[in-house]
């Protein structure tokens, strides 16, 4: 495979860029019209895909350069409108090359479905009994899913707890169920579903919710890279990142911006690959949460060396088959260009953008500050919304830069000032 590495591909056209992905990832023409078209996803396609369709709504797609994963070169596809996120993470994984790039891991693919259950005349007895039966309810669990089952998945495991509530107490009956590539939102729910009858059976209660929990804790995926100080700017720009970081563990204001700058990565790529975003969310900010405070989903410290070290573990719910990634052009696509196999193999790869938009992140807040990057990119989106076009968005982007007053009257004003010389 090529390498991902690639100075100044910001510089280069959409079409020259496209041909390098092209080029990289082997896609056929046919897949090469669809990221070329204006609208790959077309209104029969969407009117299936949710209800009462009247359109769809676009999002840019990038790809992050520079990633080296494993010993191995990715381009990162990433659906976002933000501006500087792209750029970042491909800045940041070129740093992380010093020292062999991102290494990463992930546990089994295990999603928990809940049945409540409520009214049992005594909670723990009941809990007791379920447990006791746990071999029964898996049996009843794994006939609602044979192909799984067949391929290794399916339900694992049983627990169940006696949880307090506003309401009384409720026995809570978990099946784990070892998803495989699929993020198993309907496979899960499906066998909570059926064992719900024989939960209330074995309990003498009444089953209300039968669910997939996404707080996915039994389904982590983990990245850790060093980046030789050199690389980063120094070892004050090190220190800088870990006083960041210090910031973030400390207050929970700073901690929720910390968090939001790496789900930026994890979210555009879990878009581009159709998965489902919020359940990614919900999991990760849940997970940030697991200790009774919300804390940093990244570690970040130094070595004997002084280089800088950082580590990232959070839920990552994600499959290759079933829902919008089996449906959507783009998003098979973007699964092409990433050249995964596996749903973990995904997981892990999302896991070290996340880990690396974080690096982006605090290396500009340490080194030069947020805006700097940001506001370039934010100064061109002004200049197009006025109305600019062609080479005059860069003219009144930099005129704006220079002046330090990056505002959408005054790209106006500039538009009307060079349009009369022109």
């Amino acid at each position: 495979m090529a390498s991902s590495e690639f100075a100044g591909f910001y510089k280069l056209t959409p079409e020259e860029r496209l041909r390098f992905v092209s080029e990289f990832a082997h896609l056929d023409k046919a897949e090469l019209d669809i990221l070329a078209a204006s609208s790959a996803l077309k209104i029969d396609t969407a009117n299936r895909m949710i209800e009462n369709a009247v359109g769809v709504m676009p999002v840019p797609l990038g790809v992050a350069m520079n990633f080296l994963i494993n010993g191995k070169d990715r381009l990162i596809p990433m659906a976002i409108e933000e501006p500087s996120v792209v750029a970042g993470a491909s800045h940041a994984a070129k740093m992380a090359r010093s020292k062999g790039g991102f290494w990463t891991s992930s546990t089994r693919p295990v999603m928990i479905g809940q049945i409540q259950v409520v009214g049992c005349v005594d909670p723990e007895k009941a809990r007791a009994s379920v447990l006791a039966s746990a071999e029964e309810i898996l049996k009843k669990a794994n006939e609602q899913d044979p192909i799984l089952v067949s391929k290794g998945g399916g339900a694992i495991a049983l627990e169940a707890k006696v949880i307090q509530t506003i309401v009384g107490p409720m026995v809570i009956v978990e099946l784990m169920v070892d998803c495989g590539d699929a993020m198993g939102a309907n496979a899960v729910n499906t066998m909570a579903e059926a064992v719900a009858p024989l939960a209330e059976r074995i309990t003498g209660g009444r089953v209300y919710l039968r669910i997939l929990s996404n707080l996915a804790d039994r389904r982590l995926a983990q990245a850790r890279v060093t980046v030789a100080k050199e690389a980063v700017g120094g070892p004050e720009v090190v220190d800088g990142i870990i006083n960041a970081y210090a910031f973030a563990a400390a207050d929970r204001y700073r901690c929720a911006t910390h968090n939001k700058g790496i789900m930026n990565g994890v979210t555009a790529v879990v878009l581009a690959t159709g998965n489902d975003t919020r359940a990614i969310e919900a999991g990760a900010h849940a997970y940030a949460s697991r200790s009774g405070r919300y804390s940093p989903l990244t570690c970040w410290s130094k070595d004997g060396n002084g280089d800088l070290v950082g580590e990232i573990e959070l839920p990552m719910a994600v499959g290759l088959i079933g829902g919008a990634t089996a449906v959507h052009p783009i998003a098979k696509i973007a699964v092409k260009i990433l050249g995964v196999k596996s749903a973990r193999e995904l997981a892990e790869i999302i896991a070290a953008v996340g880990l690396c938009q974080n690096l982006a992140a605090l290396r500009a807040l340490a080194a030069e500050g947020i805006q700097h990057g940001h506001m370039r990119l934010h100064a061109r989106n002004l200049a197009a919304t006025a109305g600019a076009t062609g080479s005059l968005v860069d003219k009144i982007a930099e005129k704006m830069i220079e002046e330090k007053k990056i505002r959408i009257d005054r790209a106006k004003e500039l538009l009307a000032e060079y349009s009369k010389g022109a």
